[in-house]
């Protein structure tokens, strides 16, 4: 198995950020030798999470870090902003709920991308931190 890239973070401010992000987080995928079905799976949620951020909070960043271990390996990024927060995260997570006339379908559809996620957020602190992960 391959070795982990050092963990990188990044600053989401533009909208080139969020290409930025989604590359690093193929990148690392691809090197810990994640099939391209995990890489796309963790390149959208990553996207969808940086887009929150500049749609939401203007600015934020984007923490990607691998790892292996004894069982497997896994590509843990964690996403954070200091804007207004999410007012009703039960309500965000709902299939169909959206703020902004999307689809609903952003945060609900991260969640079933990853093997794990979670989100906090009070205002001036939103963080989301998803994993995927990957067995011997």
């Amino acid at each position: 198995m391959n070795e982990p890239a050092p963990a990188e973070r990044i600053a989401i401010r533009t909208h080139n950020d969020i290409v930025t992000a989604r590359h690093a987080a193929r990148e690392h995928s691809a090197r810990l030798g994640f099939g391209r079905a995990y890489q796309t799976r963790l390149a959208t949620a990553v996207s969808e999470l940086t887009r929150n951020v500049i749609q939401y909070a203007g600015e934020g960043s984007c923490l990607i870090e691998g790892q292996n271990d004894a069982d497997g390996c896994s590509i843990q990024v964690t996403v954070e902003d200091h804007g207004p927060g999410i007012p009703d995260l039960a309500l965000a997570l709902a299939d169909g709920f959206s703020t902004s006339g999307g689809l609903g379908a952003g945060l609900p559809g991260t969640r079933r991308l990853v093997d794990h996620f979670q989100i906090s957020s009070e205002p001036g602190l939103t963080r989301v931190v998803i994993r995927i992960r990957k067995a011997r």
